[in-house]
């Protein structure tokens, strides 16, 4: 099985988190709040620095109000 932080696939997923967070106008530091993390994290899984793990993203999409099940759309593709 081939890395997962530098596929295309997880690029996309991570963007499209990027995106959602930067459409609410949150900042890294605003959505680290929200995940009880330092802004840091938000930052190095934005600069794929660091992977989430599914119990992680699924957090991330209810602090960002959106579907976890959309985001694994990008992976399916």
């Amino acid at each position: 099985m081939n890395k997962t932080i530098g596929s295309n696939k997880y690029l996309d997923l991570v963007s499209w988190l990027k995106k959602s967070r930067e459409e609410q106008g949150l900042s890294l530091r605003d959505l680290g709040n929200r995940l009880n993390k330092p802004h840091s994290f938000v930052q190095k899984v934005e600069g794929l620095q660091r992977k989430l793990d599914i119990y992680e993203y699924v957090k991330y999409c209810e602090e960002l109000d959106i579907k976890p099940e959309e985001g694994l759309k990008f992976l399916k593709k």
